[in-house]
């Protein structure tokens, strides 16, 4: 069943990119070159989006995640001291390079 077509992407590269991409569609085998870029994008896009899903896998935990990182929770006291160690532990080793 062939894709509807019903938008379009219009973008701007030099000769030699356009010459790269022209090779390497004809090396894939596809048809045409819309073909190919179209094919590429849509892996990418796809790859990227299953990256970013496998980690926040809801827009719920993408909102929790983005509110820890703008509004984090106070030092408590464990935090504080392991901060306190790793600050002496560092201060300790560049004394003896």
């Amino acid at each position: 069943m062939p894709t509807l077509v019903n938008d379009r992407i219009d973008v701007r590269i030099s000769k030699e990119q356009k010459e790269l991409i022209k090779y390497a569609s004809a090396l894939s085998g596809f048809k045409n070159l819309t073909e190919f870029i179209v094919h590429c994008i849509n892996t990418e896009a796809q790859k990227i989006i299953k990256e970013n899903d496998t980690f926040l896998n809801t827009l719920e935990d993408k909102k929790i995640f983005l509110n820890a990182i703008l509004n984090p929770p106070p030092a408590n006291d464990k935090l504080k001291k392991a901060h306190l160690s790793h600050t002496k532990f560092i201060a300790s080793n560049e004394l003896k390079d």
